[in-house]
């Protein structure tokens, strides 16, 4: 009995001596925007033919697809983002033999594509903006 109060004696004040300093703690440094950048405005612009119309569809700031139809043209949207980046998407199909896309990220063109074809297909892809 007394050998197992001395060793757990001996182990307390071992620990005492060698674990006696608290490890440091970060936990209130975080604060809940730290994954917050200053916003992004990426606009999405299609045009066409004056009286033309078309299908559009595009990736929003949640990154879900919306879709419009029977839009006159010309069009545009803002869409506005706090995230880190943006993957910026439009697609759309109008119903003249022109038509042509823009994607400017912060005022800064991203992708931009025109084509001259009988219902005129056209998208833009803005990657990591």
């Amino acid at each position: 009995m007394i050998v197992l109060v001395v060793a757990g004696f001996a182990v307390w004040r071992l620990r005492g001596m060698f674990a006696s300093n608290p490890l440091p703690t970060y936990a209130g440094n975080v604060t809940e925007d730290s994954n917050k950048s200053d916003p992004k405005i990426l606009r999405y612009e299609i045009w066409g033919e004056p009286g033309a119309v078309a299908d559009i569809n595009y990736t929003d700031a949640e990154g879900d697809a919306t879709q419009l139809v029977n839009v006159p043209l010309p069009w545009s949207v803002d869409i506005e983002t706090d995230a880190v980046a943006l993957t910026g998407n439009v697609v759309a199909q109008g119903d003249g033999s022109f038509i042509g896309c823009r994607i400017t990220g912060d005022g800064r063109v991203k992708d931009e594509r025109t084509i001259s074809n009988v219902s005129a297909y056209i998208y833009c892809i803005a990657k990591a903006s």
